[in-house]
């Protein structure tokens, strides 16, 4: 204590008790498995595309190295922030998504037939990379604005015509795998919330039906809602080796890769990966970068420190003070698992080519710094989660 005018006054914080305080509402497993997963992304991009840029062997490791800091600190700046404000510009956060996805659309820069990013100083912005967080955010707050009524067929619809939308705008640049991630995360805030499982069976009858018409029905009558080449690796992946000089290429020496890796890998001898025989090996395909030069070893240390996200992201679904942060982090939770499943199953061979990237692993500033900002909100919801069972007397277990 500390006396001021015949005032006692609390001695200021010392630098130790502000870090304890700190520590008490921030996640330090979420931390680890993200730096864990970072360290392993920086290694394989490192090593992986050594050879690709003449004279400068450092060339996408320098990058990934500054994607990663640059998300770090936004992460640590989400964090301390309240993510209950987000809500409050919901329908701010929703426009923007889709005025970036249409500005993407008209004025982004066209690769390999695509029209996906605007080409900036440093990276490519992707829109639909971010869009994805503001779609977890603004929806989680427009299903948080109807929690009396879940169970009404009206808002059902309503979630996932919000999601629908701003899919159906990536398609059109094409970009299938980001629609894909879209429709996960509408389904995922309906399920968090509670919605009927009538819904979902409706749901999934659509599904169904739009299927058979977009691959089925409409071609057969001459009308083409997807492009062939969409068409082709939605198809090829179930049989590979005849199309292995086409379609079926990326795929099948992706296999090869992950299975000349064994269990300990091939380290410097990952020709696959060193002759530039496995395309896309630091974006797409960088798991199978990883299962070639560190085999079944490396593939599992990868996969063990998703896990580890995905738990903690879901015991964080249970720590929030709110319907809201419950559905954030269960709208994050469901689109880290999605793309997770779907590149590791693509880079095997049990699922399709989509293009979508291995979250905090793939090369790409777009990918690595929304998926930071997903980090962050994890981790606000966390501290809030804290800091509101605190006040109400209750300790939330590890």
């Amino acid at each position: 204590m500390s006396t001021h005018g015949g005032l006692h006054l609390p001695d200021a914080p010392t630098v130790g008790a502000r870090l304890r305080s700190l520590v008490a509402v921030f996640d330090p497993v979420l931390v680890l498995a993200v730096l864990g997963l970072a360290t392993c992304s920086l290694v394989a991009v490192g090593q992986g595309t050594a050879d690709d840029v003449a004279g400068d062997p450092t060339y996408f490791l320098k990058r990934q190295l500054i994607y990663f800091l640059v998300g770090g600190a936004l992460a640590l700046t989400i964090w301390r922030l309240d993510y209950s404000r987000l809500r409050e510009i919901r329908h701010l956060i929703y426009g923007a998504l889709i005025v970036s996805i249409l500005a993407i659309t008209a004025f982004g820069s066209v690769a390999r037939g695509s029209r996906r990013a605007i080409d900036l100083p440093f990276f490519s912005f992707q829109a639909s990379e971010l869009g994805k967080i503001l779609l977890v955010v603004s929806l989680s707050a427009f299903m948080t604005d109807r929690a009396r009524r879940l169970q009404e067929g009206r808002t059902t619809a309503r979630i996932m015509m919000f999601a629908l939308i701003p899919a159906g705008l990536v398609m059109l640049q094409p970009d299938l795998g980001s629609a894909l991630v879209y429709i996960v995360i509408g389904l995922a805030t309906l399920f968090v919330a509670g919605t009927s499982l009538r819904h979902f069976a409706a749901i999934g009858a659509i599904g169904v039906l739009v299927v058979t018409l977009t691959l089925v029905v409409f071609p057969a009558a001459g009308v083409n809602a997807l492009h062939s080449y969409q068409k082709d690796r939605l198809t090829a992946f179930l049989h590979p080796s005849d199309t292995a000089s086409k379609e079926g290429y990326q795929q099948n020496q992706s296999r090869i890769a992950i299975g000349a890796g064994e269990k300990t890998g091939r380290g410097d001898r990952a020709t696959q990966t060193k002759l530039n025989f496995l395309p896309e090996h630091h974006t797409d395909f960088v798991f199978a970068v990883v299962g070639e030069r560190w085999g079944f070893m490396g593939a599992a240390t990868v996969l063990s420190l998703y896990a580890l996200l995905i738990w903690r992201g879901l015991r964080i679904l249970t720590f929030a003070k709110n319907l809201y942060g419950s559905l954030v982090a269960g709208g994050i939770v469901a689109m880290l698992l999605f793309q997770v499943f779907v590149n590791a199953g693509m880079n095997v061979g049990i699922m399709p080519i989509t293009g979508i990237p291995l979250p905090l692993m793939s090369y790409g500033g777009s990918s690595i710094i929304s998926t930071m900002i997903a980090v962050g909100l994890l981790q606000s919801i966390y501290a809030q989660g804290r800091v509101a069972a605190a006040s109400k007397g209750r300790v939330l277990t590890f």
